[in-house]
């Protein structure tokens, strides 16, 4: 029998008191940020789980002996929090918050909304990874990558945006398939928050 859906509500997540890190050193190089010292960069890895290390697509261990890569995103939500400083170039200018964001608008499609629901995630204690592998924004984890597979797949949907029967259903059957939860997120930038609808299933 066909998938149907159910119900869809909104999903609270509770809040929780953010991790304290001291300062590391990120340099920017094209659209990727660095921290070329293992060390500081397994500390902001064990931190939250952000970043990858480079040649490691899934760490086993929190230390590393690899430099740190991490995505724009990643970056802006560390530096707005005041967690990295940024440099640039051989002369090691600090990159401001205006001009890295205005250099990941060019690579992330509607950045300021997928950014308003990557922040309100990591603000609520859990753990966000690219979701592109699972045809969406957005993996989302409780305890981590690695610890646990993804439970919540999210796509964001700008307020002033439809979504169709058939996303809903192609995006529904996609996470029963990898056994995860649906999640659609609905930012509003002007009240500065976000809604989110999950989504579930029941054989007819």
């Amino acid at each position: 029998m066909p998938l149907m859906p159910l119900v869809c509500f909104p999903l609270q997540f509770s809040r929780e008191r953010k991790n304290h890190m001291a300062k590391t050193k990120v340099e920017l190089i094209d659209n990727f940020l660095v921290v070329w010292d293992p060390k500081d960069g397994s500390q902001l890895f064990k931190s939250g789980y952000f970043g990858k290390p480079l040649g490691i697509p899934k760490p086993k261990i929190p230390e590393f002996k690899v430099p740190l890569i991490l995505d724009l995103m990643e970056g802006f939500f560390l530096a707005e929090n005041g967690k990295v400083v940024i440099t640039q170039g051989p002369k090691k200018r600090k990159v401001g918050l205006v001009k890295l964001k205005n250099k990941a608008k060019k690579l992330y499609h509607f950045f300021d909304e997928k950014y308003a629901v990557y922040k309100d995630l990591r603000n609520s204690g859990l753990i966000v990874t690219p979701g592109i592998k699972f045809g969406c924004d957005f993996a989302v984890y409780k305890y981590g990558p690695g610890v646990e597979h993804a439970p919540y797949m999210v796509s964001v949907k700008p307020k002033r945006d439809r979504i169709t029967a058939t996303e809903i259903v192609k995006a529904g059957r996609l996470a029963t398939t990898v056994r995860k939860r649906f999640i659609l997120a609905v930012p509003d930038l002007k009240s500065n928050t976000t809604k989110y609808l999950i989504f579930k299933w029941f054989k007819a």
